[in-house]
């Protein structure tokens, strides 16, 4: 098989959560472990670092193997899911995996699938951590995929963890509360295992306080040890100053300007200083600093207020929850001079009128949908977004519809791509 017949036969005949939805989701850690113990238990042969939440945890594991990088270290780095390649899933030091590897994985490891029947989520789970030890990686930033407790990264013991976030997110399969979202994510919490939260909330907090006493594992909440000053808002990146428990005033910059950035940065530097307290790994507070300023660079993460153009500004966002599209419609509010333009597209198995009584009343909507199994059709979209009088027309491509706004648009008013990982995915930049 080529590669791209290897990718069609592994979606074709694994249970696939971003096409599937919950039916693929296969609960608890049996698969994993047994699909490890084949292979030598390859977790076990790389030092790691597991990453949790609701919203940023993609940015954040992004955000900590380019701080790894600046320190030389050769970076192991799974995140999910992607947006152009498969092959974006897995990458050391900002490269994607080889699409050779991925083929000579598969084909020599094909009685595995048959015998254990994994979900594509197991097998990249495999594929991840036996890259990781073929390549030989010094850390690895392991992002989860759904909750924390029975994720399948779960099987890793850590150096250290960071939750970032609890919000409203996949009730259906994690729970119809916060806090039992919130315990879900604790899963990651292991034995002595030092544990950093991004975000204080007060319906998590005593959670993640009570299973961090429970074993043993130092807690520490990032605004107990960094303060903001100022952070302002260049278009293209973040301009941050704050103060440190450890290092006093710094400044620093992020290549991700979305505002939601502020607190994923918190949360990391508040991780290194615990990280470098522990005597885990010996970080350098300007290496650190620096790491977060060429994460673009570095780890190559899109998706994330992508700038696409100026004049009018046009944005792709990855937001998709209440959360996510709370913070990011708050930005564009604030930066916003002219009439603003929000091209939409959902996924059918998400709280869709959570988020839609979000969005403003005022904006001109174009509806779309992604070619994806779940994505919801963008005739019911603009149905149930008439409930909340939002009013516009469906353009079922998203960069049709792109280029309609563009048509219409002033130079001073705003564009915005959200709703869907999978829409964002299919703009063609």
């Amino acid at each position: 098989m080529d590669y791209k017949e290897v990718i069609a036969f592994l979606y074709n005949q694994l249970p696939v959560f971003h096409r599937e939805g919950k039916k693929a989701f296969k609960p608890g850690l049996g698969n994993i472990q047994q699909l490890c113990e084949r292979l030598g238990n390859p977790q076990d042969s790389f030092k790691a670092l597991h990453i949790a939440g609701t919203n940023g945890k993609g940015s954040s594991s992004h955000f900590m193997a380019s701080i790894l990088q600046e320190h030389g270290f050769r970076v192991g780095l799974y995140t999910s899911p992607h947006l152009k390649s498969f092959t974006e899933r897995i990458k050391i030091n900002g490269q994607n995996v080889a699409e050779d590897w991925v083929v000579q994985f598969v084909e020599k490891n094909l009685q595995l699938i048959q015998d254990i029947k994994p979900s594509f989520f197991e097998w990249t789970v495999l594929m991840a951590f036996s890259y990781f030890k073929d390549q030989q990686v010094d850390w690895a930033v392991i992002e989860t995929g759904l909750g924390g407790r029975l994720d399948s990264t779960n099987i890793i013991l850590p150096k250290a963890c960071l939750i970032t976030n609890i919000s409203w997110d996949h009730q259906d399969i994690l729970g119809d509360t916060l806090e039992l979202i919130a315990e879900e994510k604790a899963g990651i919490i292991k034995q002595g295992v030092p544990i950093c939260i991004s975000e204080r909330q007060s319906f998590s907090e005593q959670i993640f306080q009570k299973k961090a006493e429970e074993l043993n594992a130092p807690i520490v909440f990032a605004e107990d040890k960094i303060q903001w000053i100022s952070y302002t808002n260049l278009q293209e990146q973040l301009q941050l100053q704050g103060k440190s428990s450890q290092y006093e005033t710094f400044e620093v910059s992020s290549p991700y300007a979305g505002e939601y950035q502020v607190k994923n940065i918190a949360g990391i530097l508040a991780w290194c200083e615990q990280i470098q307290s522990e005597g885990i790994i010996p970080l350098q507070w300007d290496k650190i600093l620096i790491g977060i300023e060429k994460s673009k660079i570095n780890t190559q993460l899109h998706g994330r207020w992508e700038l696409i153009q100026k004049n009018p500004w046009i944005v792709a966002d990855t937001g998709h929850n209440e959360s996510g599209i709370s913070q990011l419609l708050s930005q564009v509010k604030r930066l916003n001079q002219g009439d603003l333009w929000i091209i939409l597209g959902m996924v059918a198995d998400k709280d869709i009128h959570l988020v839609l009584k979000l969005f403003p009343k005022e904006a001109h909507y174009i509806f779309c949908q992604a070619q994806n199994p779940r994505a919801l059709t963008s005739e019911n979209l603009q149905k149930m977004a008439l409930e909340h009088e939002l009013v516009g027309f469906c353009e079922n491509d998203v960069n049709k519809a792109i280029e309609m706004a563009k048509h219409s648009a002033k130079e001073n008013d705003f564009i915005l791509i959200t709703g869907s990982t999978y829409l964002v995915a299919e703009i063609n930049v």
